[in-house]
């Protein structure tokens, strides 16, 4: 073969070789993202979550596919290796760093996903058997805190952020729609004789 074909070769075959991974790299983006379009509706989860998922996903895919490319391209494997490395180990120092974040996201994935309340419901965190905890009526559930309407007269107006993460560490007790009613021995009570006047 003639030396122009060849120093063409050297340079067609590793751009389509590229063109190949990223077009790859695209089809299973775009796979995942339909996926997590379907488990997000299956399971009523808010849209924040399911955006923070198609990006990370979209991270990983297209940043495995440019070390891939790199390395089609002549990269060298040592540097390449090097590069990840201390982007691994970077991101294992933010990861530890926002853990906190990171729990409190995951557990609002857990309560979207186990169904554990939904906004309108009214729930308590208990802190024993013997003493009350934080209680109100939910408003809104995100990322990383839960909204609730503080129900009490003492409270009226009020609201707590309490972090996802603490409905995994304590009990919780919920109702269903609506604060329950009172008890018997707190709701208000009238005295009547047997002529129908009530007693004063």
């Amino acid at each position: 073969m003639p030396n122009w074909t060849i120093e063409w070769l050297e340079i067609i075959v590793p751009t389509a070789e590229v063109a190949l991974i990223m077009l790859g790299a695209w089809l299973l983006y775009r796979i995942v993202r339909r996926l997590v379009e379907r488990v997000a509706r299956s399971y009523t989860l808010p849209s924040n979550v399911a955006t923070v998922t198609r990006r990370t996903a979209g991270f990983l895919i297209y940043g495995g596919a440019v070390l891939w490319s790199l390395e089609r391209l002549g990269a060298s494997g040592e540097v390449l290796w090097t590069a990840f490395t201390g982007f691994a180990t970077v991101g294992a120092v933010a990861f530890f760093a926002a853990w906190s974040v990171l729990s409190n996201m995951f557990c609002a994935l857990l309560i979207f996903t186990t169904r554990m309340f939904w906004p309108g419901d009214t729930v308590e965190v208990l802190e024993n058997g013997e003493k009350p905890g934080l209680k109100g009526r939910v408003l809104d559930i995100n990322l990383v805190f839960t909204t609730l309407e503080e129900t009490g007269d003492a409270q009226q107006g009020t609201t707590l952020k309490i972090p996802n993460s603490m409905f995994f560490q304590r009990a919780v007790r919920r109702w269903h729609g609506s604060a329950p009613p009172l008890p018997a021995t707190l709701a208000p009570t009238t005295r009547s004789d047997p002529s129908g006047i009530q007693g004063h």
